[in-house]
This record gives structure tokens, C-alpha cells and sequence, in this order.
């Protein structure tokens, strides 16, 4: 058998797999795994760096199919060279519920998946923080241990995207070379011919935004080869435009939208089998074949074998680093310099922005942490996450800690996910907590994930004034809270901004969004106390004199109103007690004692929140009151926003005696 007739028959093996898998279970895309058989055969037998034997190695080439409804392409790929997480029985459960091979391919299910890609773009917005990370990394600690490859196989939708352009625009300014992007060019859509919708010549996008094109045969195995082998010398990340046929071999829909999202039904899969030359039955790969592939595996797998030498023969320190850094463990001391810090601000008591608590709190953190990897949508001096550890990452100059996305909010949140994923780096970063909204669909998979990409939202409220209803966030938390797996924190001081920043480096497999004020605050936390508090999610912040009649919830800076509205309720005789609510997904997770002790039972409970109702009642119930915003803002000193909407200690009295005054008669 010759090599192109071997090639054809690797490749059939993934064709025949996928359409077999879609059949059974009678649901899936066909069209994409059997016309880009070809580029992934060429990509795993003469490219990638991988070892299914130990498939996290940290310097693997990363593959992502950003096109992820294709996921038979990528399940098909595992089990031909051998990861053992999927099985021929993984393969016949495709798309059913409990097996690793989900509809569209989810980190975490199984070994070589290194991200969940479906709703399109993400996953070529992953692949420019892996690169960058990659990049970051090999800066650190060089070639001998950090030199790999990002691949991606992209479809038109993932280009037609608009988080395509802000990735392309960040990876081509920083000459990310090690970036190869495949695209499955093949001019159809779910809709029909891409044409229906779209006229962009994508190599001429691609090249003005800093990127090598170039074009070949999608099914020419050597011209895939030669192409791959270009890009890999290229001095700027690459698009290969690989023109293939949807649903290649199948003799009557190949090259429609018939085969894109559905099963080829059991006539059309004979007829294929026949014009393909493939005789053996479903789901079974003939053995010359599988070993075939499986060599392929075991080959790519020898370079992790040179590479643990290299590892080993590294100086103890660099190793240690390294390998600590890989298994995302944070360095020992940052504990004691949380603590000592906050000891420190117990005494200030320093009346500043939290936005600017949190540059002070990142200041000790990034001493600590070497890891961590800042950046703002061009609103760093706005964000604060820039400190005097990190410079900013430029082309060529990778190894510093600091990256200016550019106003790319959704391309910035994807790439976070990206650096996260490929391991090594803590990736935190900014913008105004109203764009959330742009950087949303990212942070959602972060959550999906369960990754520890780091969100600093600033801005958080009508506290930033003039700006006006535009900038000023109403639904954002609420919205943000709603995501499962996510953890949003409203710290009140610079105590408690302390506080969270620890909690989200401690948290591995949460990621979290920090909400931040432009206005500055009181110290409301003017004790020191080891215990992190806010890993409560709401505490005490101040107790009732007697029984209370009173309890105050309130967070971030509505907590001085809120002890402010205490102070005047208890000089009218009423005991009020405020509990700080820094974040509500933390308080969930409390034993059902702490959280009826934390609700209390005063007889009149309030919420103070410069935001929208929903998710208070948890805390007041449906008859608590609540003080915040019922519609959108609007443009005006905070002076004048916060009496404007009845955001005040004042209203808050008043709203808390008209109650009693109702209950006692």
C-alpha cells in the first residue's frame, strides 16, 4: 500500500467513524468530520506533538476544533491514536447523556479535549491565549521546556463570528507565529452557500490584520503538509485556507447543507461506503489501520520522553517553579502577605476607590505571584490592574505581565480563557462592569469549564456619575449572578477587596468576576481579623443593641449606607444589625444554621443595592424592602444619583420606621 493510499484510508477511518456515530445516534454533523479528515490525518500523523499515554504534558502542541459541532472529528482523533478516556463505546454513545463524547466536545469529559468549543469563535479566541501563554512561558523558562505548537481547525462561521476579528486583530499584533489556524473552507453554511450572507475575502482580512495566508488543497495530503511546514517558519500566526467539500465521499450531499447538522441516513451511508472503498462494518476500523494510527500516537509521544529529560536535567529551582506553576498551585507565602497586609489596612483605614483597593491589593499579589498575567480593554488607567510588576507583553517581548487587549472586551475574555486552559499563568483583567455584556458568552464557558479566569469589572454602579445610563450597570449583576459556577464578588473596603482577591486566586475551578466602584469609600472593616470573611459570602458586619427589630443587607458601597442607616435607627430606639453580602454564590454553599442565623429573624429586613431587585429576596423575602434601581440610570454627578433614585441612609430610615410603625399597630 502506498502512502497516499494509506493517508486515504487513515482518513476514512475518521469519515466512517463520524458518520456512523451521527447515524446511531441519529443526531449530529457529519459534513465537517468527513471533509476535514484529510487536514486532521495530516495534522496528527506528521505534526502534532501529543502523547496520548500522558495527555496533559505540559508541552504538547494544543489542538482546538473551534468548530466544535464537528466534535466526531476530535472524538474519532482520540480514539484512533489511543487516549484511553475514548473508547470504541464512547464512539457508539455519541451524544448521549453521560458519555464523554457530548454533543459538542467539553473540557474536562476527557483527555485531549483542551477546550469546550460550540457556540462559534470562542474556540479560535481560546487558541490566541493559549499561544500567548505559550509564548509567556517559554520567555520564562526557554525552549528546553516550553516550545509547542497551537493548532486550530476553524469553519466560516467561527470567521463570520465577530469575536474572529478581535482575536485575529490581538494574535496578529503580537506576531503570535506559533499560531496555525486550518480553515475548513468549504463555502457552506447551515443556511445554504455562504454566499447567501457573506462576501469577505477572509485571507485578505486575515492578512491586514498582521496574519501569513496562504491557500491549498484540502484533500491533497502533501500540499496540507507543505503548508503546515510553512506556517510553522512563519514570523507571524497563519491562516491556511484549506479548500475541502462538506461531507466528502458521500455521493449525493457532499458539498450541500444536507450534511452539515443531520444524519446521511442508511442509503446515503452505503452508497459512501461503496464510493469510498470501505468494507468493514460499523463502528470497526480495519486492524491495519488502527495500528496504523496508534502508531502515530506512540511516535508523537516519544518527544515527551526527550522532553522529561530536559525537565530532569534542569536546575532544581526552574523545575520546581515550573512544575508548581503547571499544577496551578499558588506560592506559599501569599497567605501571610494577605494577612500581614490586612493588618496594615486595619490601621490606615484608607477611604479610596475599591477599584484602587484592588491595584493595592494586586501590588502584594503580584509581588507574591509570579504567575499572574494582567490587562485591561484599553481602560487601564480606569481598571487599575496595572501594577509595578507588570510591564506590558509586546511582538517579541514576551516576557513581561502586563497585555493591552485593546477595546476587544469578548476577544479579551476568550483569550483569559485560553491563557487558563493552557496552564502556567493566572490571567486577570478589566473593563466596566456594563461591557460584561460584550465579554458575557466567554466568561459563561469559563464558567462551563470551571477555570480560573479572573474578571475585574470596575465602574460597578450610578456612582460613576456623568456617563450616564450608558455606562452605568443596572442588570449586570443580577445577570452575572445568574451564571452557574461563577462567583461574583462586591467587596465594600479595601479590607474585603483583599479578601476576594484571595478567594479568587484560591479558586481553581470558579472563575470570578470582581465588581469594583469609581467612587471612593470608608473603611468599613476597621478590625483586623485573620478569618477571610468574605469566604462567607455575607457575615456580620454589625450587630443589633438588643433583639433586633432591624437587619440591613447590603454590599459593596451601600455597606456605609447601611451602617449609616444603623446609626440613626438605633438612636431612634430600634436595634438594627447590617450584614455585608460580598457575594451571594459563597453564601449558598454555608451550612443551612449559618445562613438562618445570617438572615435572622428581625421583623423587618432591607437590601440596600444600587442595582436591580432580583436575587434580594433571598435575603429579605418577597415582602422585604428594597432600596436600589427599578429602571436605568441617568447622567449626573453621584451627588446628585444617589438622592435622585432614594439610595440614601435617609430613605432607608424612613422606609425602615413607616414598617415598624405598621407592624406595631
Amino acid at each position: 500500500m502506498n502512502q497516499r493510499e494509506k493517508h486515504d484510508r487513515m482518513a476514512n477511518a475518521i469519515r466512517f467513524l463520524s458518520m456512523d456515530a451521527v447515524e446511531k445516534a441519529n443526531s449530529g454533523h457529519p459534513g465537517l468530520p468527513m471533509g476535514a479528515a484529510d487536514m486532521a490525518t495530516v495534522l496528527y500523523t506528521r505534526f502534532m506533538k501529543h502523547d496520548p499515554k500522558n495527555p496533559s504534558w505540559p508541552d504538547r502542541d494544543r489542538f482546538i476544533l473551534s468548530a466544535g459541532h464537528g466534535s466526531m472529528l476530535l472524538y474519532s482523533l482520540l480514539y484512533l491514536t489511543g487516549y484511553e478516556d475514548i473508547t470504541i463505546d464512547e464512539i457508539k454513545n455519541f451524544r448521549q447523556l453521560g458519555s464523554r463524547t457530548a454533543g459538542h466536545p467539553e473540557y474536562g469529559h476527557a483527555a485531549g479535549i483542551e477546550t469546550t468549543t460550540g457556540p462559534l469563535g470562542q474556540g479560535l479566541a481560546n487558541s490566541v491565549g493559549m499561544a500567548l501563554a505559550e509564548r509567556i512561558l517559554n520567555a520564562r523558562f526557554g525552549d528546553a521546556l516550553v516550545d509547542h505548537y497551537t493548532y486550530v481547525i476553524a469553519g466560516d462561521g467561527c470567521l463570520m463570528e465577530g469575536i474572529s476579528q478581535e482575536a485575529i486583530s490581538l494574535a496578529g499584533h503580537l506576531k503570535l507565529s506559533k499560531l496555525i489556524v486550518l480553515w475548513d473552507d468549504n463555502n457552506i453554511s447551515i443556511d445554504g452557500p455562504v454566499s447567501l450572507a457573506d462576501s469577505t475575502d477572509q485571507l485578505e482580512r486575515f492578512a491586514a490584520s498582521g496574519w501569513n495566508t496562504m491557500r491549498c488543497d484540502g484533500h491533497d495530503p502533501d500540499a496540507i503538509a507543505d503548508a503546515i511546514e510553512l506556517a510553522r517558519h512563519s514570523d507571524r500566526p497563519t491562516l491556511i485556507a484549506c479548500k475541502t467539500t462538506i461531507g466528502f465521499g458521500a455521493p449525493t450531499k457532499a458539498g450541500t447543507n444536507k450534511v452539515h447538522g443531520s444524519p446521511l441516513g442508511a442509503e446515503e451511508i452505503a452508497a459512501t461506503r461503496k464510493t469510498l472503498g470501505w468494507t468493514a462494518p460499523a463502528f470497526e476500523v480495519p486492524s491495519d489501520i488502527l495500528d496504523a494510527w496508534r502508531l502515530s500516537g506512540l511516535n508523537a509521544g516519544r518527544k515527551r520522553k526527550e522532553w522529561e529529560q530536559r525537565l530532569a536535567a534542569a536546575e532544581g529551582e526552574i523545575r520546581a517553579e515550573f512544575e508548581r506553576r503547571m499544577r496551578g498551585e499558588l506560592p506559599g507565602g501569599l497567605d501571610g502577605m494577605i494577612a500581614e497586609y490586612k493588618q496594615k489596612l486595619a490601621r490606615d483605614r484608607p477611604k479610596v476607590a475599591t477599584r484602587k483597593s484592588s491595584e493595592m491589593a494586586l501590588e502584594v499579589i503580584n509581588a507574591a505571584v509570579p504567575e499572574t498575567i494582567g490587562g485591561s480593554a484599553d481602560l487601564t488607567g480606569s481598571n487599575n490592574t496595572k501594577t509595578s510588576q507588570t510591564k506590558p507583553i509586546s511582538a517579541g517581548n514576551y516576557g513581561e505581565r502586563y497585555v493591552h487587549y485593546g477595546v476587544r472586551e469578548h476577544g479579551m475574555a476568550a483569550a483569559m480563557n485560553g491563557m487558563a486552559l493552557h496552564g502556567g499563568v493566572i490571567p486577570y483583567s478589566g473593563t466596566f462592569l456594563v461591557f460584561s455584556d460584550y465579554a458575557r458568552p466567554a466568561m459563561r464557558l469559563a464558567s462551563l469549564m470551571g477555570i480560573r479566569s479572573i474578571f475585574v469589572m470596575t465602574h460597578d454602579s450610578i456612582g460613576l456619575g456623568e456617563d450616564g445610563p450608558t455606562h452605568q450597570p443596572v442588570e449586570q449583576l443580577a445577570a452575572l449572578r445568574a451564571i452557574p459556577n461563577h462567583t461574583v464578588f462586591r467587596p465594600a473596603d479595601a479590607t474585603e477587596v483583599a479578601e476576594c482577591w484571595q478567594l479568587a486566586l484560591d479558586s481553581a475551578k470558579t472563575p470570578s468576576t470582581i465588581a469594583l466602584t469609581r467612587q471612593n469609600l470608608s473603611a468599613v472593616r476597621t478590625e483586623f481579623v485573620e478569618e477571610n470573611l468574605c469566604a462567607y459570602g455575607a457575615y456580620e458586619l454589625a450587630t443589633a443593641n438588643g433583639d433586633a427589630q432591624v437587619t440591613i443587607f447590603a454590599s459593596g458601597s451601600e455597606v456605609e449606607i447601611a451602617l449609616a442607616a444603623r446609626t440613626a435607627l438605633q438612636a431612634h430606639g430600634h436595634p438594627t444589625r447590617v450584614v455585608s453580602v460580598p457575594a451571594f454564590e459563597l453564601f449558598e454553599k454555608q451550612s443551612d444554621d449559618y445562613k438562618a442565623a445570617i438572615i435572622g429573624n428581625a421583623p423587618v429586613k432591607i437590601a440596600i443595592e444600587a442595582a436591580i431587585r432580583l436575587g434580594w429576596d433571598r435575603f429579605i423575602g418577597l415582602d422585604g424592602i428594597f432600596i436600589g434601581m427599578t429602571g436605568f440610570g441617568a447622567s449626573g454627578s453621584i451627588e446628585q444619583l444617589y438622592p435622585h433614585f432614594g439610595i440614601t441612609a435617609e430613605a432607608t430610615v424612613k422606609a425602615a420606621e413607616a414598617r415598624l410603625h405598621k407592624k406595631s399597630h
